[in-house]
């Protein structure tokens, strides 16, 4: 018998199918009226059924993720070997193991190896990364209900290293530890659709000093590609947004923070190639509040070049983005972001009209978001969109960057994206790749499983919350642990496991919900 039966959705309401659970018992104040109807409710609420889980779907993960990996299978094999099976390999313990996930561990918890085929298949084997991306790139254009609404996001991570022995490792600016130190930085293309999310192009970024004489040994020991020139992060994500574009993959808008947005011509590149983009900026960003006039200044005196380049001409001063949160012409709006486990995300945001020049070309326009927290703390978000488009739109446009920071999450806390400890170039191409494929096949299987198997609506009144919270990473890699040879739980219990997880998640954001609540005002 299962722990929880899957009651109908009468039984459920009425309590006739409640019975004694062995191992479930919970004492509950016999005095307390409005404790005992909860504990009649609470094997209700674990029913698999309720929350969208199919134990047919789950019993099946793991061929899942074999039918996953066979679409894959082309991508690691080379014009003599075969070596795919490695990649199943990798891609199993990165979504059952927990933690230490380099190559001997792996090894060793899968197959009681020492992982020195798994390391040279890592670091050594010719197998192509990107036509792993590309393969995950063509089953999200096969995907219709993609078609619309989807967004690219630029972004790099940075993972700190103990030397300049690991490619692209170097003293530069590590963004998740907010300073200079030696770390590798990651310039990654995320996307994001509603619940779904994933990894969809990566670069490595090479700072400029290891295309000099000092490391030319290093960079032939770690494998750098000879073809491979110094380019900036912004010009690393130009050229993946186009790849990603010319294998037409669908997406809205391009999302991307300050570092890529405080660039004009980044934006005006983009607008060239005409995506549109919600591009984070500086406070001190620069904008006119009416089209500046510009030409070609008059030369002063006879010496000199003649000037050839266009120039905003005198009599009209820009802002600084910062400034207009102060305007008077600024007005606010209360905005509901998003719905959070923490509750409802609230900001205030303002929308203005302005004008960019970039260096040598005409005034541009574009649309200026500016977000204001509850502590005061405001952010800008330049949009390229068409004149006509709703504010409620620019807002929301303005707030998807958040996804990537979901990405990101999942793929080091989950994945171990974070845990890679191989120095050689073609290690960390390939490690980037197999960390993208799981990725996606945890957000296409919460994805489609979404699409069969809906949730009942009436949980959400029963957990007195606005909505349900959705699967998780950790949620698919408990179920999939559960399934897999050696499971250490039942699917059963693992799906039970996953349910509480669930019902916690929601009765924390009920309670934030009741306290977002205002009193009544007694005067």
């Amino acid at each position: 018998m299962a722990l929880y039966p899957e009651w109908t959705l009468e039984e459920s309401r009425a309590g006739t199918g409640l019975r004694r659970l062995v191992g479930h018992e919970r004492v509950r104040p016999a005095q307390d009226e409005t404790a005992e109807a909860s504990a009649r409710c609470e094997p209700a609420l674990h029913a698999p059924r309720r929350w969208g889980l199919s134990a047919e779907a789950v019993a099946h993960l793991g061929d899942r993720l074999s039918q996953f990996w066979l679409r894959f299978r082309g991508c690691f094999t080379t014009r003599t070997r075969d070596t795919s099976a490695r990649a199943y390999d990798y891609l199993r313990a990165q979504l059952t193991m927990d933690t230490e996930r380099n190559f001997a561990n792996m090894d060793r918890t899968l197959h009681g190896g020492d992982g020195q085929a798994l390391q040279h298949f890592m670091s050594n084997s010719p197998w192509s990364g990107p036509a792993v991306f590309d393969q995950i790139q063509a089953e999200i254009k096969a995907t219709p209900a993609l078609g619309h609404g989807s967004t690219l996001i630029l972004d790099e991570s940075a993972d700190e290293k103990a030397g300049t022995h690991n490619a692209g490792a170097s003293r530069q600016y590590n963004g998740r530890l907010g300073k200079v130190d030696v770390c590798r930085v990651d310039t990654c293309l995320t996307y994001a659709n509603g619940g779904l999310w994933a990894m969809v192009d990566g670069e490595l970024f090479l700072p400029e000093e290891w295309f000099g004489a000092a490391f030319a040994q290093t960079r032939q020991v770690l494998g750098i590609p000879p073809d491979r020139t110094f380019e900036t992060k912004i010009a690393l994500g130009l050229k993946m947004v186009k790849r990603v574009k010319a294998k037409g993959v669908p997406f809205d808008l391009l999302a991307c923070d300050a570092l890529y947005g405080r660039d004009s011509q980044f934006r005006a590149d983009l607008a060239a190639e005409n995506v549109q983009y919600a591009a984070q900026v500086p406070a001190d960003t620069l904008v006119y509040l009416s089209e500046p006039r510009v030409g070609i200044p008059p030369k002063w005196g006879q010496r000199g070049r003649p000037r050839t380049r266009l120039q905003v001409l005198r009599g009209q001063d820009p802002h600084e983005v910062r400034a207009l949160a102060q305007h008077p012409q600024t007005t606010w709006q209360q905005v509901q972001v998003r719905h959070t486990e923490r509750g409802r995300l609230i900001a205030a945001f303002a929308v203005r009209r302005v004008w960019t020049v970039a260096a040598g070309q005409r005034p541009r326009t574009e649309w200026l978001v500016i977000r204001r927290n509850s502590e005061g703390d405001c952010s800008y978000t330049l949009l390229n969109a068409p004149t006509d488009t709703p504010q409620a739109c620019l807002i929301a446009w303005s707030c998807r960057r958040y996804f990537t920071e979901r990405t990101f999450e999942d793929a080091k806390t989950e994945i171990g994206w974070d845990e890679f400890q191989a120095q050689k170039y073609r290690a960390w191409e390939h490690h980037l790749a197999l960390t993208a494929a799981a990725l996606w096949f945890v957000a296409q299987t919460k994805f489609e499983w979404v699409q069969m198997y809906a949730r009942d609506p009436e949980l959400v009144h029963q957990l007195q919350v606005e909505v349900l919270p959705a699967l998780s990473t950790a949620n698919v890699r408990e179920l999939l642990k559960a399934v897999l040879p050696l499971p250490q739980l039942t699917p059963t219990e693992a799906m039970d496991l996953v349910i509480t997880h669930l019902i916690n998640r929601a009765r924390s954001t009920s309670s934030r919900l009741k306290s977002q609540v205002k009193p009544p005002d007694s005067s």
